[in-house]
């Protein structure tokens, strides 16, 4: 009795020869409906044995073909972490463009961590959504080498580090948002604006301190990396570095604050160091979410247009799915833009 076929093509492998897959087990030192369990993304296999047998095909040239019937009707969409505002315009976007699809969303977190763990990868193979969007996130070698011989297509959002050039991703203009912001405040007359970033080891966050650093050396003012705080991009952060920088004695009169939350966060230390916004102190933030316009004063931000960007990502996600070739320019990045309200105004005395 022979086992049962999975849906998969081969070519021709390093020996030019098209191995079976009696063979192929046979060199993996596992049964063939092992085998075939792997190539169907099954979950019931021990790591080290899928990674083996994986190998192995893809060596001998086995890739599952790019079958619509075999897949199930959702995508999956992962965040580092999942518990702000930010994450819910991302989420609306996405959704906009999977219910048109007539598809579902997937909502999954890999704890802080910038690639998800082989559990995961795993799981997304015993799924066979129509395709992966991973936010501020990216994939190890195996994931990859795991969503690829599945033909899972998957794309990057907000990419945390360089995905490659073989990655397709979804990014914003966060130099240009950086220098905007940053300019905005040396032309109303600022001259010792502070910044409180990202985590270095988020591009978007490197990109936009870059910005706020090239915005001051082209207006000859000094950068001093004093006034330059490392946040979290959460609101305590600004809140904690909000305070240590109010209470320098060479206070700054301005301050880019990398994202609305920590925005949020440092207009919670001005209130209590008895700071007026912006008579005092003038604040702006990046993302331009909803609370931004609610908040007293409404602050000036940079608007990124985070749910054109997931919808970016879901509909590109989804041609790749369909076959589709990846675009020539595998990193799409969309403007971003200053929005100014009530935040900021001219230092005092000027």
């Amino acid at each position: 009795m022979t086992s049962p076929q999975p849906a998969e093509s081969r070519t021709q492998g390093r020996s030019g020869q098209t191995a079976t897959l009696a063979e192929i087990a046979r060199e993996a030192g596992v049964s063939a409906p092992t085998v075939s369990k792997v190539l169907n993304g099954r979950a019931d296999v021990a790591p080290a044995t899928r990674s083996r047998v994986e190998g192995l095909l893809r060596a001998h040239g086995y890739r599952r073909r790019r079958a619509e019937a075999s897949r199930s009707p959702l995508i999956d969409l992962v965040f580092h972490e999942l518990e702000s505002a930010w994450a819910m315009e991302v989420i609306r976007g996405v959704e906009n463009v999977a219910r048109d699809a007539g598809l579902s969303v997937v909502l999954s977190e890999s704890a802080g961590r910038l690639t998800p763990g082989r559990t995961w990868a795993d799981q997304v193979a015993a799924r066979r959504p129509h395709g992966v969007i991973l936010v501020l996130s990216g994939l190890d070698e195996s994931g990859r080498a795991l969503l690829t011989s599945r033909s899972i297509p998957f794309v990057v959002m907000d990419p945390a580090g360089d995905p490659g050039t073989d990655v397709p991703s979804i990014g914003a203009t966060n130099w240009q948002g950086g220098l905007a912001a940053t300019r905005h405040l040396v032309e109303l007359g600022h001259t010792r604006i502070g910044a409180i970033t990202g985590p270095t080891r988020m591009m978007c966050s490197r990109a936009r301190v870059d910005g706020y650093r090239a915005a001051l050396e082209t207006a000859g003012l000094p950068v001093d990396p004093q006034l330059i705080m490392t946040g979290d991009f959460h609101h305590e952060a600004g809140y904690r570095q909000g305070l240590a920088l109010l209470r320098r004695e060479d206070r700054p009169t301005a301050v880019f604050a990398g994202n609305d939350l920590q925005a949020l966060g440092l207009y919670e230390a001005a209130r209590e160091l008895g700071l007026r916004i912006p008579e005092d102190l003038s604040v702006v933030g990046f993302d331009d979410l909803p609370i931004a316009r609610w908040v007293g004063p409404p602050l000036t931000t940079v608007r990124q247009p985070l749910t054109e960007m997931a919808e970016a990502a879901a509909r590109l996600v989804l041609d790749l799915g369909k076959g589709a070739e990846a675009p020539a320019a595998t990193r799409v990045e969309l403007a971003t833009s200053l929005v100014v309200r009530s935040s900021t105004a001219a230092p005092a005395g000027r």
